[in-house]
């Protein structure tokens, strides 16, 4: 039997029945901010452990404190770059709470220094001879070059205003559990083995992701997305471990279809519901906009 012919760009076409185009495999992909730049400062407190090893009671202490503050502002200072690479990706964000990058720029001051003067210290012939001046410049100099190269912590709170704190600490433990069970859900899915399901999970994952910016950007969302941060997630995560488990040992082909199936209904499920949510942000604009105009024709202002 014939059939009519007909699609989207069709004169008949139905626009609805036009599923929502699936993400690309790297949309949402993010480069690690803390990079080579930020690694590469692991590698002067080794060196410094070696030579210490050699140098008397007093020059190895002097040695080995410097090489762990070396070490801890390594490690501070990963975790700036990632705290301020979380803030610049969201509209909405809080300065960080400790400023991570600040205390990593003084540690490798005070590292330099004390490294440069236990250099000084072993080359004086008595220990009254040691001169402070050059581990005190040494250190500060580092302390300055750290700061231009890596720059300093966000200093203040972004799109916060009009923004109700206590409704945006509760969104924040609510994104931050699920977080975790995003977290688990990845822990997870590595045991099947399994290198498309994973790329499958990380898709799922980033449609999450935008439900999680989405309430953040405007808390009075929270509760209509509470039961997909919490119910709906913890579910996901408990299904992704018995079907890791399952998969792993078996490789049971019916099983990773009905994971994938899964997968996809709850795609679907968070897309949708971030869809509504901006849906209803644009009504209140709208509401917001139409109740000005009103405000203003009654005061005789035109709007011509």
């Amino acid at each position: 039997m014939a059939k009519r012919y007909g699609g989207k760009f069709s004169p008949d076409g139905n626009d609805s029945e036009q599923a929502q185009p699936s993400r690309g495999q790297f949309d949402g992909a993010r480069v690690e901010p803390a990079g080579a730049r930020a690694n590469l400062l692991f590698v002067p407190a080794i060196p410094l452990v070696f030579l210490s090893l050699n140098d008397g009671a007093i020059g190895m202490t002097i040695g080995l404190v410097a090489a762990g503050l070396l070490t801890a502002a390594a490690f501070l200072l990963r975790e700036g770059l990632r705290a301020e690479a979380a803030y610049n990706s969201r509209r909405t964000a809080r300065r960080p709470a400790f400023p991570r990058k600040i205390f990593s720029s003084a540690l490798t001051g005070l590292g330099v220094a004390l490294a440069s003067y236990r250099t000084e210290f072993l080359g004086a012939d008595t220990a009254l001879h040691v001169s402070l001046l050059a581990p005190i410049l040494f250190g500060v100099a580092a302390m300055v070059l750290h700061s231009v190269s890596f720059g300093l912590d966000p200093m203040k709170d972004k799109g916060m205003e009009g923004v109700d704190t206590f409704q945006q600490d509760r969104v924040a433990r609510v994104v931050e559990d699920a977080e975790t069970h995003l977290a688990q859900m990845t822990d997870a899915i590595k045991r099947a083995g399994d290198r498309q399901i994973e790329a499958r999970v990380e898709r799922f994952q980033d449609t999450a992701r935008d439900l999680f910016r989405t309430v953040e950007e405007d808390p009075r969302d929270l509760a209509g997305a509470r039961k997909y941060l919490t119910v709906y997630l913890q579910g996901a995560r408990d299904a992704t471990v018995k079907f890791s488990d399952v998969y792993a040992r078996t490789r049971d082909a019916q099983a990773l279809t009905d994971y994938s199936a899964l997968l996809d209904d709850l795609e679907q499920n968070f897309a949708a519901r971030t869809r509504k949510m901006l849906l209803d942000d644009r009504s209140d604009l709208t509401v917001e906009i139409d109740v000005l105009r009103d405000r203003l024709q009654r005061e005789g202002v035109r709007l011509d």
